[in-house]
Formats: structure tokens, sequence, C-alpha cells
């Protein structure tokens, strides 16, 4: 997961406002500001984070990835635009890691052909590989139940038992990771 983290004034520097606007810390106005530096790239905002004592979390992703140099420029851009003089905040600009659940339906897309642990709102679980994404839903071919062995590998997935799960019906849904 790439991620940067900036806190505090910097050697007295007073950043510079857009305009003579000084963009508020909000979460509103922080994602206006990420979604129009992003616009155009492969990249995108998932989530902006404000807490009351204006700690700033950006989360990004892209279809091909993040890097450090990514939340960096991200970063630099979101500073140059609020003003420490007004409000002091602290900036953390990451990119989502495997860690976080999938928000957005680009994300799915992204991870088509990987396993995903999905739940539902009273906390049953599915897990199996996805095959499919359009606006309402996803497809997985669900595991094969275990039999056997308990250290096996990776579950094996059976493409005769498909499940279509509509978003509504997702409460959180992350990408399992396999370390083969």
């Amino acid at each position: 997961m790439a991620k940067l983290m900036f806190a505090g004034k910097e050697g007295g520097r007073k950043s510079p406002s857009l305009l003579g606007y000084t963009a508020m810390i909000n979460e509103a106005n922080i994602a206006g500001i990420a979604n129009d530096f992003l616009e155009g790239s492969d990249q995108f905002l998932v989530a902006v984070k404000v807490t009351p004592q204006n700690k700033i979390m950006v989360f990004i992703d892209g279809d091909s990835g993040v890097s450090i140099a990514d939340c960096i420029r991200l970063s630099r851009h979101i500073e140059s635009l609020l003003d420490r003089d007004v409000a002091d905040f602290e900036l953390d600009v990451s990119s989502v890691g495997v860690g976080h659940p999938l928000q957005m339906t680009r994300q799915y897309r992204n991870n088509i052909g990987r396993r995903l642990a999905v739940k539902d709102p009273e906390g049953e679980k599915i897990t199996g590989k996805l095959v499919d994404v359009d606006e309402n839903g996803v497809t997985l071919e669900k595991d094969k139940p275990r039999k056997g062995k308990k250290n096996q590998k990776e579950p094996e997935t059976d493409a005769g038992n498909t499940v279509y799960v509509p978003f509504e019906q997702i409460h959180e849904a992350r990408v399992q990771v396999s370390f083969k």
C-alpha cells in the first residue's frame, strides 16, 4: 500500500490558496479537490475522512495501481489549496490496501478473477472467485466445501456453483490474499 503523511507546518511555509480562496477542511471539499486532480487519469478517489482534529485521510485506487509518487503528487496538490494559518491539519494520502473493503464498482471490476469474501447485512459470508460485475452486483464462483486436510493452500472454486449478489446485499467485500 502506497502511503504518505504530512503533519504540522513545514519550515514555516504558508501553503498557497487557489485564487485567494482557502479550501475548507471538510470531506466534501477535500473530495472535490482530489477528484479534480485525478480526473482524466486511471486513478480515482475511494474515500475521504476528516476527524474533528483536522486529520485528513484520503484513499485512492487506480486501474493500474497507485505508487508512492502518485500519493505525493496528490498530497502536495491538496496541501497547496489549504491554508495552515487558517486551520492546521494532518494529511494522509494512501492507496487502498488489501485490508480495505471494496467500495466502488470500479474496484470490483479491477479484481475480476480474484477471490473475494462477501458478507451480507446479517453477517453471512460467501467466498469465491469474482467472475463478473455489472451495475447492480457481482457474480461469484463459490468455493467448494473443504474436505480432508486443513492446510490446503487455496480452496478450489466450483464453476457449476455460481451465485449473483446484488450490491445492496453486500455489507462488506474484501479481496482474499493468496500466499502460494
